[in-house]
């Protein structure tokens, strides 16, 4: 069980907009998008203040097909996958990098 949750991430939140869907030549699809989670908490006056968190998730193939279908700007999900980081290099040639949740299960919240 510890391999299983050495690398966890459950997320629920809502979409910052649309996700975008690519169909690879192998016909497999791929998708993106941001996910904003908000977290409330009162600040030293009292005063209740939200902070917001965006992340990047990338799903594949029958998930990214449900996304495809079925989700959409504002919509609220639970994400569950991994974490994991990426480079590449910039027009610059600067080393650049991002990390994303890669989804592995997603769950549709709220009203349809």
């Amino acid at each position: 069980m510890s391999s299983t949750l050495r690398n966890k991430v459950q997320l629920i939140g809502n979409l910052g907009s649309d996700p975008e869907v690519l169909t690879l030549e192998s016909g497999r699809k791929l998708a993106k998008f941001s996910l904003a989670t908000n977290e409330s908490y009162r600040d030293n006056k009292g005063e209740r203040q939200t902070n917001t968190q965006w992340h990047q998730v990338v799903a594949w193939g029958k998930t990214a097909e449900l996304i495809e279908t079925y989700v959409g700007k504002g919509k609220e999900v639970a994400v569950e996958g991994k974490l994991a980081t990426r480079s590449w290099e910039d027009s610059e040639g600067q080393r650049r990098y991002a990390t994303e949740v890669i989804c592995n299960h997603l769950l549709l919240l709220g009203k349809s």
